[in-house]
């Protein structure tokens, strides 16, 4: 049974099975329509450097893509950063570059920030960034082959090279965070606006 009162579902501007589960978990009626944005464009045009300005912006464009072809409709767009002091990441495009990433981000302290907007007629009317802190344990070459061979393709999936819901949770001493925004998406935060909205029964 959905808690979403609207007649049509929310859309979801992403294809992220993660993100569509935590939303259909939480008893909202999903359907997926990934955004179609060049967002390394989108990142380098706008010239800005905070890892949680940048995701907060394409979190936004995402939405506002989608929400100019769904007339009406609520449109979560979604995105997740993560840096290590000043250097940002990107997902690993194959094995060799998770291996390389988790060489460099083993020993250290990063952070996620994970921003979700909501957007409805191509107008913004949310937008929030959540931050997790995840301290990597000292991992040896032997040890960082080893977990990638074992993660498999699930190592391209996601910034870090890791899922903390999977195998990639071996790799951490602590993390200080929301469960959700290490997962992508702040759920808490983004409920509460729905709800303020009356959009939820609950």
């Amino acid at each position: 049974m959905s808690i979403w009162l609207e007649q049509k579902p929310l859309i979801l501007a992403s294809q992220s099975a993660a993100r569509r589960m935590l939303l259909a978990n939480a008893g909202l009626s999903i359907e997926c329509i990934p955004a179609d944005i060049d967002e390394r464009e989108i990142q380098q045009a706008s010239g800005l450097k905070n890892p949680g300005k940048i995701a907060a912006l394409l979190a936004s464009e995402k939405a506002r893509y989608v929400s100019l072809e769904t007339k009406d409709r609520y449109v979560v767009g979604a995105d997740q950063t993560l840096a290590l002091g000043e250097q940002l990441f990107s997902k690993p495009v194959n094995s060799a570059a998770a291996v390389e990433q988790i060489r460099m981000l083993s020993g250290q302290v990063h952070e996620l920030h994970s921003a979700a907007s909501v957007v409805q007629n191509g107008e913004l009317l949310f937008s929030h960034v959540s931050v997790a802190r995840m301290t990597m344990r000292s991992l040896t070459n032997d040890q960082i082959v080893a977990y990638v061979e074992l993660a498999g393709d699930a190592v391209t999936k996601s910034v870090g090279a890791y899922q903390l819901e999977g195998v990639g949770v071996n790799l951490f001493d602590r993390i200080d965070g929301d469960h959700f925004t290490i997962l992508g998406l702040p759920l808490v935060p983004l409920l509460g606006f729905f709800r303020s909205k009356n959009l939820l029964a609950v």
